[in-house]
């Protein structure tokens, strides 16, 4: 496995230089341990809605999403009644896949749990990077459809430090011997994690840092 100095080099050469690259990389956003709880739910639900389907369409939907959920309040979307959902399924300012369209309700509750351990932000803003699979596990089991790829996505937008395990990056970490194929399994995520661990302590950068370096390199 390259040392973070040398993936690092790999991807400035391809991006016109160090300058550049820097200016590329993502960083955590300290306001994400201050998000409120409707833009958690609010968030889920875009990438739950992205995922498979156009981001431009559902990005352009997104107004009559906000409305038709009442703004993602949290306790009126977990108190979701049949009547609501069914309304929700005749609504065309959505996109009308009930399957997805039930994990807001399920995810509201999601949330509404998550009070008794500090809230949503208390939680993910401050879950320890070198666990960042952990926190994907936790959001895999107790949300809905969030895991995979979209639990990743969720904290790459709300700003918490994380890696997202795109082609790009999956791609790099195969190069490395990390992996040989794109990491499900918890064996192939704990060795993600181990790399991911080993390049911070080498870089004293974040693991968002990391992870668009690598996915430069390939990208």
């Amino acid at each position: 496995m390259r040392s973070f100095d040398e993936i690092f080099d790999i991807s400035a050469a391809r991006h016109g230089g160090a300058e550049a690259l820097e200016a590329k990389l993502q960083r955590p956003d300290p306001a994400a341990a201050q998000l409120a709880e409707d833009r958690w739910l609010s968030l889920m639900t875009k990438c739950i809605f992205q995922a498979g389907f156009s981001w431009k369409v559902i990005e352009a939907k997104w107004p009559g999403f906000e409305a038709a959920f009442d703004q993602f309040e949290v306790g009126r979307n977990a108190f979701m009644d049949d009547e609501k959902l069914d309304s929700l399924l005749r609504n065309t300012d959505i996109v009308r896949n009930g399957a997805k369209i039930q994990t807001v309700r399920d995810n509201a509750i999601f949330l509404m749990d998550l009070r008794k351990e500090g809230g949503a932000a208390e939680v993910f803003a401050n879950w320890p990077s070198d666990d960042f699979i952990g926190l994907l596990d936790m959001l895999k089991k107790r949300g809905s459809r969030l895991g995979g790829g979209t639990g990743q996505m969720v904290m790459r937008f709300a700003g918490v430090d994380g890696f997202v395990l795109s082609k790009d990056v999956t791609g790099r970490l195969i190069a490395e011997g990390v992996i040989d194929k794109p990491a499900t399994s918890k064996t192939a995520l704990k060795s993600v994690q181990a790399s991911f661990n080993t390049w911070q302590a080498q870089s004293g950068r974040s693991l968002m840092e990391i992870s668009r370096v690598l996915g430069f390199s390939c990208g």
